[in-house]
């Protein structure tokens, strides 16, 4: 299903805000709808007042009209289709000026009751019609009751929206109950339908039965919203197979109904989208949610029992999907295949990832002889192998649960395919309640807005070249190739300064730059996590595979990255220049940060440009295994005005990586408190550079201090003359390095090249009762070096050397 874009108009009362902040969508109500109908919801949060329309990820539902209420509440009376899928629907509000976060809104067959309170006690429960969607809340030890009539042999399912809301991590619990209170089904976990539940029962007679609601350890509270699906539909809880080729039809047997097995075939969907499925149905209804598949290019075949052993394992010839179900405990399938040297295959279960309540275990083995390898859990639970072929042979597959459980609804899918490139696009989740804030692109007209790409190669290598399709009308893209070695890059979205308000669901798409390199199959998601639990770990989340990206009302000021007319080296630093264009009277002040290094590259956080200034610097710094390479980089600028933040970009600039241009050798130094010491380096030019270039020794301890020296190409070694003071602390001192910078370009290349180290000595304190030393004899002066040579600077090692020398000299007189 193709994702779709609805607009619409705003009845607006007043104008916005010139530059309001982007909107807040803090909830929906309600939160669902009946296909086939038309309905008002309610849109509430923050800054909504200049909402433009709706975009929706998929398609069905379309708007009508937005009515402002204030400036943060909307109306949307909404449309949706008799032929809209069921089940939950993702969206954003677009306004003037941003895209919101995402939110869910889920369609459902029957016409929705609203619970009327009290409905706590089971013999006063709230009468319900068969054939009803009932929105109620799971308050603090709060037990809804709903009361049907049903008719002897009617089949009567009852299932619970509870965490799929996506507002609360709420684990609801839900029965079917007669009149005499005595439970007939009930559920708390579903493998199905994740933490929610549902049950079925076929009416052992005549009369009325009660639906019962709560949260499973009664710990609800106002956030514990839930929409309880109450008719005659099927239930199923899992397909046999489960998938097949896009758009062909197949004989999907349906297992786990209260009224038993039902084969039925099926024409699957034509194209493959995240969350796909197929939806149980008969002459008494629809399943409200539906049963997720896999769209795949190979056929099916299915497990034929007995196959408890190699001897009679399933026969296949990949590639091959295999399907089957674990339907005893201690059950264990097999199946068989023939293979050749210079085959490759990977081979992936999908259980848990299709709701299956199974846990796979699966092994490869010669046939009748080795073992070869076997996987646990590679992808969550479910279980994946690579497999190269060493010998032509017979090979095994083996799948069993790992805990050797198993059930009539323990289905799983295994599909055997050769090894190809594979490519999935994505950008960042949208963790609000981690505090991602909105993961869109709101691109305000004449401005830039940068957002990283992720790109997971599979079975090749080299270059991409990105695109994004299906962008807004005015929006281009400016994106460097992204190089083999790197998995996130940024690109940039500029939206023309007369580009129209408007918005759509673009896709990233990346494509080698080797023609050679051909991708069997490409994706691009974004998931948004709707629902977090203990430690702010994603528990309930959203996958679509498209991204919000629209245009936005003018921003009062625009970044630019002053390009550097340098290279930073490795093992240097950089002051990387920033400049704001202000409009006339806008001076706040602008957080400013790139949000993506190149490798080896560090940058300075928590770095402003000051309120009514329009320059700030952010600090570089290059380790020594930093890529020599000319990257591109981008800032993002985030200011705003009263009522919220404004996010812009600078242009991709140029940053070039090059290697030190000297490299320097330390010869430690050591000195008592007190006294003075020459430390030697010496230079290594590894490159020319032009004039002389400023040496500055740092880290020397408190109260020691020496001169800066100068250097040119051409200079082999420099000399520290380093004084101290009795007060200098004694120890080694190991962390001393020299800043070098050599000028170019009129800009500053700076090298931090260490390490050096000068050991402080306390002096040893004169002894006590002893005869005064005669006078040394004067030593001749050395002979001064021939015309031209340079002093030769003594190490420390030296030093103590010629001093016992010139000691057993005195000795030896006396």
């Amino acid at each position: 299903m193709r994702p779709t874009l609805i607009a619409s108009f705003l009845i607006l009362a007043a104008s916005s805000a010139a530059h309001a902040a982007s909107p807040s969508l803090g909830a929906i109500r309600p939160v669902g709808g009946q296909r086939g109908t038309e309905m008002e919801i309610a849109l509430s949060g923050a800054r909504l007042g200049d909402a433009q329309e709706i975009l929706y990820y998929q398609p069905g539902i379309s708007t009508i009209s937005l009515t402002k209420v204030d400036d943060n509440n909307v109306k949307a009376k909404i449309k949706i289709a008799p032929e809209c899928a069921l089940g939950i629907h993702d969206l954003r509000v677009r306004t003037a000026t941003g895209v919101s976060e995402h939110r869910t809104f889920s369609v459902g067959l029957y016409p929705i009751v609203n619970e009327v309170e009290p409905n706590n006690d089971f013999l006063k429960p709230q009468p319900v019609p068969f054939g009803t969607t009932v929105h109620g809340v799971a308050d603090n030890e709060d037990v809804d009751f709903y009361l049907i009539d049903a008719k002897k042999g009617q089949r009567i399912s009852a299932e619970v929206e509870g965490i799929r809301v996506g507002i609360s991590q709420f684990d609801p619990y839900v029965a079917i109950m007669d009149a005499k209170r005595f439970e007939l089904a009930s559920s708390d976990d579903a493998a199905l339908t994740w933490q929610d539940g549902f049950a079925s029962v076929v009416a052992p007679a005549d009369g009325q039965y009660v639906i019962q609601v709560r949260e499973s350890a009664y710990a609800g509270n106002g956030g514990c919203l839930y929409r309880l699906h109450i008719g005659e539909f099927p239930r199923p809880s899992a397909t046999v197979p489960a998938g097949g080729k896009p758009g062909e039809k197949v004989a999907i047997r349906f297992i786990g109904d209260v009224t038993g097995e039902k084969t039925t075939e099926v024409t699957l969907p034509a194209k493959n989208e995240p969350g796909i499925g197929i939806f149980a149905q008969d002459d008494k209804g629809m399943a409200p949610y539906a049963n997720l598949i896999r769209l795949s290019p190979f056929g099916n075949v299915i497990e034929k029992e007995p196959n408890e052993d190699h001897n009679t394992a399933t026969p296949f010839v990949p590639p091959m999907a295999l399907n089957g179900v674990i339907d005893k405990p201690g059950d264990m399938d097999h199946y068989v295949f023939h293979a050749k040297p210079g085959q490759a295959f990977e081979i992936r279960v999908h259980a848990r990832s299709l709701r299956s309540p199974l846990d796979p275990v699966l092994h490869l083995l010669k046939k009748n002889a080795q073992y070869i390898v076997g996987n646990d859990d590679q992808f969550g639970p479910d279980s994946y192998i690579r497999f190269g072929v060493p010998e032509e042979a017979d090979y095994v597959l083996q799948i069993h649960d790992h805990l050797k459980k198993g059930g009539p609804d323990y289905a799983y899918r295994i599909e055997v395919s050769p090894i190809e490139p594979k490519l999935a696009m994505s950008i960042a989740n949208e963790g609000i309640q981690r505090g991602t804030g909105v993961i869109a692109s709101a691109v305000p007209k004449g401005n830039r807005q940068a957002i990283l790409v992720n790109a997971a190669r599979a079975d090749f290598g080299g270059d991409l070249k990105i695109n994004v399709d299906n962008l807004p009308p005015g929006v281009e893209l400016q994106a460097d190739t992204m190089a083999a070695n790197l998995g996130t890059y940024p690109i940039l979205l500029i939206a023309k300064a007369d580009a129209p308000l408007s918005g759509k669901l673009a896709k990233v798409v990346g494509t080698p730059v080797d023609p050679k390199v051909k991708v069997a199959q490409q994706e691009f998601s974004q998931i948004a996590e709707l629902v977090n639990g203990q430690n702010n770990i994603p528990f309930w989340t959203r996958t679509v595979d498209s991204f919000a990206v629209a245009v936005t009302e003018e921003c009062p000021y625009q970044i630019e990255i002053v390009e550097p007319k340098v290279p930073i080296v490795r093992g240097g630093s950089m002051a990387l220049k920033v400049k704001a264009i202000r409009k006339e009277g806008f001076k706040a002040a602008i957080a400013i940060s790139l949000p993506w290094n190149p490798p080896g590259i560090a940058s300075q956080t928590g770095v402003a440009i000051p309120e009514g200034q329009n320059e700030a610097v952010i600090s570089l710094n290059a380790d020594g295994g930093a890529e020599l390479k000319t990257w591109k980089i981008v800032v993002n600028g985030s200011s705003g005005v009263a009522s919220g933040p404004i996010m812009v970009s600078s242009q991709l600039a140029n940053l070039s990586v090059a290697a030190p241009f000297v490299t320097l050798a330390y010869q430690n130094a050591a000195v008592d408190q007190g006294k003075e010491t020459d430390m030697v380096v010496k230079v290594a030019k590894q490159a020319d550079f032009p004039g002389e270039a400023t040496v500055t020794l740092i880290g020397l301890p408190n109260k020691a201090a020496t001169d800066v020296k100068k250097i040119t190409k051409d200079t082999p070694e420099l000399v520290f003359h380093i004084k101290t003071d009795p007060a200098t602390p004694a120890g080694n001192h190991q962390n001393l390095f020299c800043q070098v910078v050599i000028t170019q370009n009129g800009e500053p290349i700076v090298h931090n090249i260490g390490s050096g180290a000068l050991r402080v000595d306390v002096p040893l304190p004169p002894k006590a009762n002893m005869p005064a030393p005669a006078p040394a004899a004067v030593a001749a002066p050395a002979p001064a070096p021939p015309a031209g040579q340079p002093v030769k600077i003594l190490t420390r090692l030296e030093k103590l050397r010629l001093e016992q020398a010139e000691k057993a000299k005195q000795g030896g007189k006396k």
